[in-house]
């Protein structure tokens, strides 16, 4: 992987969306479209931690994402956030014109054995995801990543809010950050594989989960970084931003760098 430069190199994707919204008014039908990203706190942590962040939106990924082993050791880790499998496996060309082409996800299974970093957080479309259209326990992510993942939707939704326990405090994945999170709105429902770390978890349902692959590592976040799993209180949290840069700086295999204790604050987009 890459390590010509300090700074960790991370390739983040996901977590934007296209809203297509039909108004009625009356008699009268009319149509409005909104794109919108969910991801601003979380990147501006990383921008202020000095890391060189690459982000490929949902609907960049058939045309930026990478397409050989070359282009992904560009990177030291790469974080897959609320964006479905399907997006990778299905190409233009392999769907609009039957072309074979390059399993991504298979090129990110082999970049962790090799000694790369992987994290997934949690979502809609993460892991199995919303009516099991994730699908990623079907993909060769379901190899590297530290979690057994169901084969059917994965969502448990928390409306009061849910408690984190911590299991292992001293784990440097969460580099110091206090054992009291704020509480979260929900999270994919997995189940950690035997050689696996949990290091929280939420009941007996794993939260944050480690493991190594081959040469590299890999972490399964089970919540989300964003609205609405993740509400105000945690994005504006003091450690949000020191334990995100933990989680990449783990996964990374890198030192984490020394942060100030306010984050970014909340923002929608």
């Amino acid at each position: 992987m890459s390590t010509s430069k300090s700074s960790i190199k991370v390739l983040f994707v996901g977590e934007s969306w296209i809203k297509h919204t039909i108004h009625m008014k009356g008699f009268d039908p009319f149509h409005s479209t909104e794109y919108e990203e969910g991801a601003g706190v979380f990147l501006a942590c990383l921008d202020d931690a000095g890391y060189e962040v690459t982000y490929i939106r949902g609907h960049e990924i058939t045309l930026k994402f990478p397409r050989t082993a070359e282009e992904l050791n560009a990177f030291d880790v790469v974080v897959i956030s609320d964006i479905g499998s399907n997006s990778f496996l299905l190409p233009d060309e392999t769907f609009l014109r039957s072309e074979a082409s390059p399993n991504r996800l298979g090129l990110v299974a082999e970049f962790v054995q090799g000694g790369g970093g992987l994290v997934m957080i949690g979502g809609y479309l993460s892991f199995s995801g919303i009516d099991g259209k994730a699908r990623y326990g079907m993909s060769p992510l379901a190899d590297p990543l530290p979690v057994t993942m169901l084969p059917y939707d994965d969502r448990v939704e928390r409306s009061e809010g849910v408690e984190v326990e911590i299991c292992e405090p001293e784990h440097p994945v969460l580099g110091g950050t206090p054992s009291t999170w704020p509480r979260l709105l929900g999270y994919n429902q997995l189940i950690a594989k035997p050689d696996a770390t949990v290091v929280a978890r939420v009941g007996e349902d794993p939260m944050l989960v480690v493991g190594e692959y081959g040469r590299g590592r890999a972490v399964a976040f089970a919540s989300d970084l964003a609205p609405h799993w993740a509400p105000r209180e945690f994005l504006d949290w003091p450690h949000y931003a020191g334990l995100w840069t933990s989680i990449l700086s783990w996964t990374a295999q890198a030192p984490a760098p020394v942060l100030a204790e306010q984050s970014p604050g909340f923002s929608r987009g």
